[in-house]
Parts: structure tokens; sequence; C-alpha cells
């Protein structure tokens, strides 16, 4: 926490305490500091008695990824995402898949440098439909997420947040204002996993998913990564899943995904296939219309069928597609029966391909 602070950017959210220390109001864990200490996210801290982020214009590298690798399964299917994240993460996990960049206390780790205008830009060259803030969670860096937005959208590009949804409320309605869509992940139905495995509460992700899908206009999907022993139980399934049917709606799209060891949890085993296909039969038993499971070879629990008639739509295969019978208009080519979603002229599947990219500075 007390590491210097050399590059920085102004920060938003956040005040001063009556004995001087600044607390930081961007997520939960309101952490507050004295002159010269980061946050337990690690980008965000105090320096000149002023709250600063120091990771805004730099990032942990720029790919090309299908957009059914975030996963969003009812958002341009298909399409091509320009993805990119920082460094830290205002999370704890144990399980982290990412912890060589969320956890990275190096911010050597942050080779490539690019203005929000130069993202949007290259990611419009490269025929991306749209920008994914990723690999660590946006949050932490909102300034710089929002600040691309919005040459994004300048530029007719489509966002993404892919998050853990710990935010306070007043940052949160300014931050999901610049996303057209998200994921957020929902990583397990009791606060007793939250608490100790990572370091936050449920309450906070739970209030961001009522949120985003009463008072915003954002695609939400979510993602439950199922770890054995620990957040897998038919119990917990039930409570989650009738939980999303009750408060969200049967629309919104849920992804069991599959842990593998890592991180703190190397001792864990991998989640069987079995595991996954049972989550997905409760949640479709309490009424999901679109359950889907990821992290496995699962032709049929990668497949989209419509709630109507039954139909299969998108046939997928990894994150191939190897069928597409929605209209452009969203519907069952079959019923005519809505599917929830963004859609729009299908133009074929990016498939699997993963692309990195590096963005060429312009100067004046």
């Amino acid at each position: 926490m007390d590491e210097p602070i050399t590059d920085t950017w102004p920060a938003r959210w956040w005040h001063v305490l009556d004995d001087g220390r600044i607390q930081c109001d961007l997520c939960p864990r309101d952490c507050r500091l004295h002159e010269g200490q980061r946050g337990a996210c690690f980008v965000r801290g105090r320096k000149d008695d002023k709250m600063v982020l120091t990771t805004y214009g730099r990032s942990s590298g720029f790919c090309i990824d299908p957009i059914e690798k975030k996963p969003l399964n009812h958002f341009l299917p298909g399409s091509s995402v320009f993805s990119f994240g920082t460094a830290g993460c205002n999370l704890a996990c144990k399980f982290c898949q990412n912890w060589d960049i969320s956890k990275s206390r190096d911010m050597d780790r942050l080779m490539d440098a690019a203005s929000p205008q130069e993202i949007a830009r290259t990611a419009a060259e490269h025929g991306c439909r749209s920008v994914a803030f990723t690999y660590n969670d946006p949050v932490i860096f909102a300034e710089y997420a929002m600040d691309t937005a919005d040459a994004c959208h300048a530029l007719g590009l489509e966002t993404v947040a892919v998050t853990a949804g710990y935010i306070h409320p007043e940052p949160r309605r300014e931050f999901f204002a610049k996303m057209d869509a998200a994921n957020v992940d929902l990583k397990a139905f009791t606060e007793d996993f939250y608490f100790k495995l990572t370091g936050s509460h449920l309450a906070p992700v739970l209030d961001t998913l009522i949120y985003l899908k009463r008072e915003t206009d954002v695609w939400v999907e979510i993602t439950t990564l199922l770890i054995p022993g620990k957040n897998d139980s038919d119990a917990e399934i039930e409570a989650l899943t009738k939980w999303v049917n009750r408060e969200l709606g049967p629309d919104v799209p849920l992804h069991f995904s599959a842990f593998h060891p890592d991180y703190k949890l190397s001792d864990i085993p991998p989640t069987p296939a079995a595991t996954l296909t049972r989550a997905r039969d409760i949640a479709l038993g309490n009424g999901l219309h679109y359950v889907y499971t990821g992290n496995v070879h699962d032709k049929a629990g990668g497949s989209t069928h419509c709630p109507g008639c039954g139909k299969l739509l998108i046939v997928r295969d990894w994150y191939d597609i190897l069928d597409y019978r929605v209209t452009p208009e969203g519907t069952c080519s079959a019923c005519g029966a809505a599917i929830a979603g963004r859609f729009d002229e299908y133009q074929g599947s990016f498939g699997q391909r993963r692309i990195p990219v590096h963005i060429l500075r312009q100067h004046a």
C-alpha cells in the first residue's frame, strides 16, 4: 500500500474524512488513505492530498476476441470485440483465473499505452463492433473506461463491461450510463462464500444486478463460476436461479462456467462437466429461458433455443456459430417469438480466433 505513486490521473468519487484521511467512494471497500497510500485495488491512491488513478491510458494488452468469450451470447452474436484491461482488482478472489493481471503489483506489466481515442480508432479500423473492458474489473479504472466509451460511441461502437459489479450507487449510475452491455460475475449466492473467498460481500452485487435490469437499458448477462465443494450444491444453485427469475426475470442469460485450479485454490479439482449440466437443468427447471455452460466443450449447453417453440436457433461449438436462425429484429425465424438480446443483421461468426493488437500511437 505504501509503494511510491508515480504516473497518475485525477480520480473521482472520494472525500476527506475528519481525521484527514481520504476515503475512496468508488466501491464498498471504502478505503481510507493517508498520503502516499494505495487502496486495496492498488491502482487508486492518494497523492498530493487528492485521489488519483495510476493506470489511466495504460493497458496489460489489447486483443480482438469473439463476443461470446466475454461471455455474451445475446449481444451481437458472432461479432468481434476489441478487448483490454489494466491491472489490479477491488476483490481478492482466491480462485482468480486472471490473477497475473488482476493481482499484479508490477506496473511494468502495463506495457501498452493508448488514449481513449486511439483505442476507439483501432477497434473501428479492425472491424470490431464493440469494445470490452475486461481481463480485470473495469470498475477500478472507471475514468479510463468511461472516457473510452465516449470515444467509442462517437465512432458508432458499442461498449461492454465485464465486471464483478462491486461498486457504490453513485459511480455505478455514471459508469453504466456509458455501457451498452455487461456480463456480471455472480460468484456465488452466500455471504459466507463472498466474505471468505473474495474478501467482499454479496449484497452490493445483487444490488448492481437489480439496478442494471430495472433502471437501465444495459443488456445484462450473468456468469457463475462453479467451484467443487464451494458453491455448486443443488441448494445454492436452486436459490440463485430462483432469485434471478424472481428479481431479474427469465430472459436474463445465465452462464455456468467451469473452474480450473489456479491462484490460491490450486488444490481443488476442475469442475466436472456433469456439474454444469446439473446446474443448467436446475436453472431451466426454475423457469430461466437462456442457460449456458462455459469453459467446457458442450455444444448443447452453448446453444440457444426459442423459449416459445423450442426450436434450436443458434448452434455454438465453443465460440464458433454453426447455425443461426434469429431474425435481425430479434425474433425466432420459426414462430416469431421475441428472443431477448441485442440482434441485427447476422454477418457470420468471428469464431475462436484471438488476435493480439498493438496500437500505433499518434503524435501531434
